[in-house]
């Protein structure tokens, strides 16, 4: 055994050793990726040059479509370049690298669905107060304390788990790095300090939790209040997007780290891992857009005004398309 300053390198769990398939995961990634990169571009676009769009919904959608393109592309460049250059290889402080702003992110966006819920409970059971419980100052705060709580849980456990003395086996179970693989490498009982942290980390993301259910519980209960039928279409319009996206994103990690380890897999480990990492920032700008009309209608309106008139209806045709 040895520690960790005996490792220069880790291997990541390649999708396939065949080069045929290897450059189809290529552009299969890279579609996925552009796919992202548009998606939440054209919605940070969109609500910054929109003055209507200057609310606390819109302001926070914008900082998650931030952590979304921090997120997928802290994993996804990384394994799209392994399989162009046909390496698993990555560094030491390339892992750690990657680990730090994978949790940064995926932390920050977990806080901000939970502010996320705070919004649409505010919005739906006291419309007289949003104003004042979300004003703007009120508003960065909140998405201020979400990006400090991921930069903070992301230092403790990447400064944690990269100060455990490691043995010389290096070869990840996963095609990123995170914590529980690096927690297999590490010597004798050295790991129940990260195990603490886990814990204490899993509890505040289990009170999150608890706190979105019991918002939206409160929330439905005010909507079906609502004596209008086209009042309770749109107060549940506005939360289905949040709600389908908070779905997605703890479904698939709960299943990934919460499986029993009678399915153990590693090619179904390699395919949970890629719906919890690598999809949800794709698509969630798309389950945010399908059902807003406030944003397709200001979105339409920015890429019509930045093209020629000859160029309107094809952009308008792809755009329609895309959200």
């Amino acid at each position: 055994m040895s520690n960790s300053s005996s490792i220069t390198q880790f291997l990541l769990l390649p999708f396939t050793d065949t080069r045929e398939l290897q450059l189809l995961h290529f552009w299969l990634f890279l579609g996925i990726y552009l796919a992202a990169l548009l998606g939440n571009g054209l919605i940070i676009t969109t609500i910054a040059w929109d003055q209507h769009l200057h609310t606390p919904m819109y302001f926070f959608l914008l900082n998650l479509a931030l952590l979304d393109l921090g997120s997928i592309s802290s994993v996804v460049p990384k394994s799209m370049a392994n399989s162009v250059w046909d390496t698993r290889a990555i560094s030491y402080p390339g892992c750690a690298t990657q680990l730090f702003f994978f949790l940064f992110c995926v932390t920050a966006e977990y806080s901000l669905l939970t502010i996320m819920s705070y919004d649409r409970y505010v919005a739906i059971c006291k419309p007289l107060h949003y104003g004042t419980l979300l004003g703007s100052r009120a508003c960065v705060h909140m998405a201020a304390a979400a990006w400090a709580t991921g930069f903070l849980n992301a230092l403790l456990h990447t400064a944690n788990t990269f100060s455990l003395p490691l043995c010389k086996v290096n070869a990840l179970g996963q095609f990123f790095c995170e914590i529980p693989q690096i927690l297999k490498f590490s010597c004798l009982h050295s790991y129940l300090r990260e195990l603490g942290l886990l814990a204490v980390s899993s509890c505040l993301a289990f009170m999150c939790f608890v706190f979105i259910v019991v918002s939206y519980v409160q929330t439905f209960r005010a909507v079906l209040r609502i004596p209008s039928e086209q009042g309770r279409h749109k107060a549940f319009s506005t939360c289905l997007p949040h709600l389908s996206v908070i779905s997605l994103f703890v479904s698939t990690a709960m299943f990934a780290y919460l499986k029993p380890p009678s399915i153990f897999s590693p090619s179904l480990d390699l395919v949970v891992s890629v719906l919890y990492s690598v999809v949800p920032p794709a698509v969630n700008s798309l389950i945010y857009s399908m059902r807003n009309t406030e944003l397709k209608d200001a979105l339409r309106k920015l890429m019509t005004g930045l093209f020629p008139y000859s160029y309107k209806l094809p952009i308008i045709f792809c755009i329609t398309v895309i959200v």
